[in-house]
């Protein structure tokens, strides 16, 4: 198999993003909805899911299905969803969901709130599994599942794409041979959109992050709602002062069974309310950091991605 990475990037002369506004930075809160999706007896699965919960990095040792860590997923679609919702709501901020397409075909209160405010859902998967285990005819066909529910139950088919963990070495070559996505999310490799080829077509890439987001919670990274605030604050704060010539793109991932809960909500409020005392900040979707860099930098063939 042939290396295919590009280990150099725009370099040391990054494009000048324009964001509108000319802002200094473009801030993209990403909300994971993938509570109700995750693996579970219920659907088939030989164990429950028990990642980014409570247990931390620690194995439960639970046999079969654990009450505990469904009750632990809930919690996010129950109580935390409603409470970041809020906190953006009183802001008045937009977000983005990576929303699984089962979680949210499960909790339609949850899909009509998101729908009445305007945020953009990218698409997480049919569930919340693992894509680089997937065969190949099997992704091609949770790829298709997943559009077609949600657009059965947002109303319009997704137009990002972010798997759980990883992508296979099959993921983007069945977005760009589906023909509908404009952009997709895995990548972890830089701070602002690129291009990329795939069997001779652009394929627009906007990058996610794992540093500023709220796993870490659940891997033991953060202890405190603090812990959360300080970093995040630490890296809008650098990329502030360093888009003064270079303006960036900060991600920062959110678990609504994570930051849900009040001690770490706390953390998330703190930092939206610091990002709130700047003026030239761009917060907005991730849909309008694809569109905008697809307009502003349009792709460097004659085929365009859709959008």
């Amino acid at each position: 198999m042939p290396l295919n990475r590009d280990l150099i990037g725009y370099g040391a002369n990054p494009p000048n993003p324009n964001w509108p506004g000319q802002a200094r930075i473009a801030v993209n809160f990403v909300v994971n909805f993938e509570e109700g999706s995750e693996p579970s007896i219920g659907d088939g699965d030989a164990a429950s899911e028990w990642g980014l919960t409570e247990y931390g990095g620690s194995n439960p040792g639970v046999v079969g299905r654990d009450l505990a860590a469904e009750g632990m997923f809930a919690y996010g679609s129950r109580v935390g969803f409603w409470r970041i919702m809020r906190l953006f709501a009183e802001r008045g901020l937009p977000l983005t969901v990576f929303g699984c397409a089962l979680a949210l075909e499960r909790n339609p209160p949850a899909a009509e709130a998101i729908r009445l405010a305007g945020h953009d859902v990218c698409c997480h998967g049919w569930r919340w599994e693992k894509h680089f285990e997937l065969a190949e005819d099997v992704e091609r066909d949770r790829i298709a599942r997943a559009i077609a529910s949600l657009r059965q139950t947002m109303g319009e088919r997704p137009l990002g794409w972010y798997c759980r963990s990883a992508p296979s070495v099959n993921t983007r070559r069945l977005l760009v041979e589906e023909g509908g996505f404009l952009y997709d999310s895995d990548a972890y490799d830089d701070e602002l959109p690129y291009w990329t080829q795939v069997d001779g077509k652009a394929h627009l890439v906007v990058p996610y992050s794992l540093s500023t987001n709220d796993s870490k919670f659940g891997r033991g990274a953060f202890a405190t709602g603090d812990d959360f605030f300080h970093y995040c604050r630490d890296a809008f704060d650098f990329l502030y002062r360093e888009g003064a010539t270079q303006p960036k793109m900060l991600s920062i991932g959110l678990h609504m069974r994570l930051i849900g809960h009040p001690a770490r909500a706390a953390g998330l409020e703190r930092l939206l309310d610091h990002i709130g005392r700047f003026s030239g900040v761009w917060v907005t979707r991730r849909l309008d950091i694809a569109r905008h860099w697809a307009t502003n930098f349009p792709a460097p063939v004659a085929a365009h991605a859709p959008g």
